[in-house]
């Protein structure tokens, strides 16, 4: 049978192929070799895509062991398991948004149904409680001095930073902060280094407490997406500031942990 007179294709995920006849005539006679036994969660002829459940790391050749990962939807937030082989986006549910469906969109708030966990904001209510980059504020709020496991579960991004300087355009401000260390990266992968962060000038004045250039704070907080033409992190008007203390960094080790035992968490 000419196909085993070439290897097997299967982009080390496999060790072993068989002959399928069928298949070698629809190749023209050129191939006919099936891979067996697809590893590092791989599927295919070739095991050239990745299984249920994983989408294509386009950072990694096809062949690399971990060039499929894994889709992680949201057990509540997603419909399905299944997400987007080349952006690795889960199918989220009505008002659930989010990479991984781990976040209500804007205009809606958390619910504790796990069918609709998203439910739109009645009229009336302020930005508050809507969290939206709208410019209004019911009240001058305080600052938060408590950081728990809900809030850590609740946010895509937690981080230490130290605000270096600051400037304004338009409606938004601009500092720039250098990442100390990173205990959830977000979507875009944070890492420590220098970077801009950009949050909404009138968010700044509800929140009534200023922000201290050349002093370090915990952030934990969710990305407003539409700003993210502006370069940098832009921050939803959810977002937690508090003022840095040393003996946080065990307690947020431990909700690094515990959060992955907790996938519920965040509804």
């Amino acid at each position: 049978r000419p196909c085993f007179l070439t290897a097997c294709d299967c982009n080390l995920h496999a060790r072993r192929c068989r002959f399928n006849m069928e298949l070698y005539k629809l190749s023209g006679r050129t191939s006919g070799g099936v891979c067996l036994g697809c590893r590092h969660n791989t599927a295919g002829r070739y095991c050239h895509y990745c299984k249920e459940g994983f989408y294509r790391d386009t950072s990694k050749p096809i062949t690399h062991r971990k060039a499929c990962r894994a889709c992680d939807c949201h057990p509540v937030g997603s419909s399905g398991k299944t997400c987007n082989q080349t952006s690795g986006q889960c199918p989220c549910k009505d008002g659930v948004t989010g990479v991984t469906c781990n976040r209500c969109a804007n205009g809606y708030q958390q619910s504790r149904s796990p069918v609709a966990p998203c439910i739109k904001i009645p009229k009336g209510i302020g930005r508050k409680d809507t969290g939206k980059n709208t410019g209004k504020c019911d009240k001058c709020r305080g600052p938060v001095k408590r950081v728990n496991l809900k809030k850590f579960c609740q946010r895509d991004y937690v981080f230490q930073a130290r605000f270096q300087s600051k400037s304004g355009v338009g409606q938004w401000l601009r500092y720039e902060v250098q990442v100390q260390q990173v205990f959830k990266a977000g979507p875009t992968k944070l890492r420590p280094g220098l970077i801009y962060l950009w949050l909404s000038a009138s968010d700044v004045a509800c929140r009534c407490h200023p922000l201290r250039l050349q002093k370090s704070y915990l952030i934990l907080a969710n990305e407003w997406m539409g700003a993210k033409r502006r370069g940098g992190l832009s921050l939803a008007s959810d977002h937690v500031v508090i003022e840095w203390m040393q003996d946080w960094q065990r307690r947020l080790r431990r909700y690094q942990r515990r959060e992955r035992q907790h996938p519920l968490c965040k509804y």
